[in-house]
């Protein structure tokens, strides 16, 4: 079912997948949406009143010539020899733009024990092209350039001084069977009378590619709440449910951003037609992250009152004013047990399929509003069109849709089988 009442956030977000789209229309991204093509067209307008953009130019036709060709010959040869004039000097451009490409490239992939800079390819080609146009295609200041430059020799000094600390580092980390990293390395450089700071050392060991054994960094989204009162599983890895809005599971994923940061993301699905009826995305994991998913199910589907709500133990969700919320909104909580995946598996392999269609491969969704606008596009569209295979490959609308259709079909003809001839009788 859709949305009766829209939040604001929701509201703005759908202004900026439409408006960030190229050659969307308000009818393409109304049906991903799952809202009334005039509902989105009126957020739109009221959007860019506020802003006040008018229509014309808030996305300008590709490919529109304003300019009208004169009538006199003369007058036409001049600008067109001044266009000729203009697309060679356009290809000239292209042409150095490439070959510094082409030279990059090759450049780059080397594969030297150091890791080599943009400035350092600019110093190597100066002589070829002009510095200028190095530093633009390589995306550089020139400014920073010169002052790198000027710094030569003082970096010359510290590599010398880091090859030899390099070479430290690994005789202390073969000795180590190769186990140690930084922090390991420092204290055995330390207790050899080396007065050395661990972030050099672990400057120097990326640089030269000496690392140590480790696991695979994993983040902790559920952390147990020693205090909070414990919760029945009233699931029992029993995911199914025979109406929409009787079952519902929750849980917190991270969403990887540039930089090593991270947004979160807590949902609320449906067991019957694995419909996400509730989202929350912040940068942090406070209680108010899955309330406000919570909330926004209430508002989905109009009311939980009687619903049964699972998650994992995580303290958001053992938390009192989580507990306190759910009883406000007549929802039975469920946990399954502690450090069991299993016990929340729908979720997790909701959660699973999320990240590989919107990330594909890539190691973070770049910054926040890309990683939410990304997020939010794939959440309305996973709900309105996206077929799931527990749904015998139907969207969970419309397979909400059809069992709502069932019903009525079987209540109906039952009133419709009775004649007026039996009620006389």
């Amino acid at each position: 079912m859709a949305l009766k009442d829209y939040s604001d956030e929701f509201k703005a977000d759908a202004v900026a997948l439409y408006e960030s789209t190229p050659g969307a229309t308000y009818k393409s991204i109304a049906a991903d949406l799952g809202v009334n093509r005039a509902t989105l067209r009126e957020w739109v307008l009221r959007d860019r009143t506020r802003r006040g953009v008018s229509a014309a130019s808030a996305k300008p036709a590709v490919g529109h010539r304003a300019a009208v060709a004169p009538s006199d010959p003369d007058e036409r040869v001049r600008q067109l020899e001044a266009r000729v004039a203009e697309l060679e000097a356009s290809e000239r451009k292209l042409a150095t733009e490439r070959d510094i490409l082409r030279k990059a490239a090759k450049y780059f992939a080397g594969g030297d024990e150091l890791v080599t800079s943009r400035f350092q390819f600019v110093d190597d080609h100066r002589a070829t092209f002009e510095v200028k146009r190095l530093c633009q295609v390589l995306d550089v200041n020139r400014s920073s350039y010169y002052k790198w430059l000027a710094g030569a020799e003082t970096r010359a000094a510290r590599q010398r001084e880091d090859q030899v600390l390099a070479q430290e580092i690994r005789q202390v980390h073969g000795e180590s069977g190769g186990a140690y990293g930084s922090p390991r390395v420092t204290a055995e450089l330390r207790d050899k009378g080396r007065q050395v700071n661990e972030k050099r050392v672990a400057r120097i060991m990326r640089t030269y590619s000496i690392t140590g054994i480790r696991l695979r960094r994993r983040i902790r989204t559920t952390v147990p709440d020693p205090a909070s009162s414990p919760v029945e599983d009233l699931f029992q890895r029993d995911f199914t449910a025979v109406e929409p809005g009787r079952k519902y599971m929750g849980d917190i994923t991270y969403l990887p951003l540039a930089g090593g940061k991270f947004l979160y993301l807590a949902t609320v699905l449906d067991c019957f037609s694995r419909k996400i009826v509730g989202w929350s995305i912040t940068d942090h994991m406070r209680t108010d992250l899955v309330a406000d998913a919570l909330r926004m199910a209430a508002g989905t589907r109009g009311s939980l009152d009687g619903a049964v709500f699972h998650s994992d133990h995580g303290a958001q969700y053992g938390s009192r004013s989580y507990a306190s919320l759910c009883d406000q909104l007549g929802v039975t909580r469920s946990m399954g047990a502690v450090g069991t995946s299993a016990d929340n598996a729908a979720c997790e392999s909701f959660h699973a399929s999320l990240k590989r269609e919107t990330l594909q491969g890539a190691h973070d969704y770049g910054n926040a509003t890309t990683c939410r606008r990304t997020v939010f596009a794939w959440l309305t569209r996973y709900n309105t069109r996206r077929r799931h295979s527990t749904n015998n490959y139907l969207s969970p609308d419309e397979y909400e849709r059809r069992h709502h259709t069932a019903k009525l079909t079987l209540v109906f003809p039952l009133v419709a089988c009775v004649s007026p001839r039996s009620v006389e009788s």
